[in-house]
């Protein structure tokens, strides 16, 4: 076991696709096990019967949908117009942006490369330091993954369901559980923003407010800007599902951006359909083949091994905690978010369980060290995804960075140590 263990790491680390590492591991223990083989296809077949899967493709598509329109053009004007004109009012205004983008997309690299275009040069020439500039851009692209209708909040409470816990989670649970926590990471942003436009300039505004630029804004957007609220309000008040919200999103972008607006040719829909459904492919067999390994993970009781040889050294739930942050820290540098939610849920949520921790909780915490990972250097993500969208050294995005790091690293403690800011609204 620990000889194959130590083959599929090596392969993973000279390349070899992931879903195929994992495939490789379920089939390997199943064997051994004396386990029939078409256990994996079982369960890859078993993705079907899944009804909040359909949402997965459908937001994705309608993410992909807003990121080849001028919506983020849209957003960031009707932002700029109603909350520019106090100080740190355009920073404000790139944080909510890349927050709801990151939130719809699902995928912080594409909120970077699609709005860093529009925010970077204007907050250059509103006078910020340019460190600032580069550093919000690039943690801000993270933002927005607690929010509905966020694909690793859906992921979570997928992967979450299939283990059979006594504790029922529901995807419109996970989604009230993202609110505060998500409005405490943007506070934080927020006040940052103030302080440092109160120290450039003496806390003069950035734009004047206009009643004319303001409603030239909203006329402008004025099919976009209900959405938000039509999405969130109805699956947040129950009267669709997620899956029904989901087919509500994709007819109503098509609709705006393809019909109404005309800014997607029909001709680039057979493109833009292939590309997200290639992205929902990769997530969708990975899916498939990590159902079939926590199968077998759960049939050899390796959740509660690995509980017992934690508890050996941690008795403590605040101990298990911080070294969950630290862990998930790591794996935020190293894997994309939605690999780390099919490998690690599976054995750690058993384990939290243990020592008392509530299953959204741990949700909450999960995404919100991966968010904090993406931009944690040395090797985060969105840290290369900025230095080549802007041209700069990746040195460089270090320095901007590491203010925002510990700004939000401070949320992250807060939201790990204090349950009732993701359970409240589900009590």
């Amino acid at each position: 076991m620990i000889a194959s263990s130590l083959i599929l790491t090596g392969l993973a680390l000279l390349g070899m696709p992931l879903f195929a590492v994992i495939a490789a591991a379920a089939l390997y223990g199943f064997h051994t096990e004396g386990i029939d083989l078409a256990a994996v296809s079982i369960e890859i077949k078993r993705l079907a019967s899944i009804p909040v899967l359909l949402a997965i493709p459908l937001f994705t598509f309608a993410g992909y949908l807003l990121g080849e329109s001028n919506a983020p053009r849209r957003l960031v004007r009707v932002s700029n117009a109603v909350l520019g004109w106090f100080p740190g009012g355009l920073a404000l205004v790139a944080i909510l942006a890349c927050a709801l983008f990151t939130a719809f997309t699902g995928a912080s690299g594409v909120t970077i490369v699609a709005l860093g275009a529009l925010l970077y040069p204007a907050l250059q020439e509103a006078g910020y330091p340019n460190n600032f500039n580069l550093g919000l851009i690039t943690s801000s692209g993270s933002l927005g993954i607690l929010f509905a209708p966020s694909l690793p909040l859906i992921l979570y409470g997928v992967v979450s369901q299939q283990l059979s816990l006594d504790q029922p989670i529901s995807i419109d649970d996970l989604f009230l559980a993202g609110i505060f926590p998500g409005l405490l990471m943007l506070a934080v942003l927020t006040a940052w923003a103030i302080v440092v436009r109160k120290r450039s300039d003496k806390g003069t505004a950035t734009t004047e407010f206009t009643l004319r630029e303001c409603l030239q804004a909203m006329r402008e957007a004025i099919w976009e800007l209900p959405f938000p609220f039509l999405l969130l309000g109805s699956i947040y008040s129950g009267m669709l599902a997620v899956s029904e919200a989901a087919a509500l999103t994709v007819v109503y972008v098509f609709i705006v951006e393809v019909l109404v607006y005309r800014e997607i040719p029909l001709r680039d829909l057979a493109r833009i359909t292939r590309e997200s459904m290639v992205m929902v492919g990769g997530i969708l067999v990975i899916l498939g083949v990590s159902l079939a390994s926590t199968n077998f993970i759960i049939d050899i009781e390796l959740p509660a091994r690995l509980f017992d040889t934690i508890r050996e050294h941690i008795d403590s739930r605040w101990a298990f905690l911080a070294l969950l942050n630290l862990l998930l820290l790591g794996v935020g540098m190293m894997l994309d978010i939605f690999s780390a939610l099919v490998i690690l849920v599976p054995l750690l949520l058993p384990v939290a369980i243990s020592y008392g921790i509530h299953p959204i909780h741990l949700g909450i915490v999960f995404l919100a060290n991966m968010q904090l990972g993406y931009f944690t250097p040395p090797v985060g993500l969105n840290l290369f995804i900025a230095s080549y969208r802007f041209e700069r050294p990746i040195l460089e995005l270090y320095r901007a960075t590491l203010p925002f790091f510990f700004l939000l690293l401070g949320a992250v403690l807060t939201i790990t140590y204090w349950p009732q800011l993701s359970l409240f609204l589900i009590d």
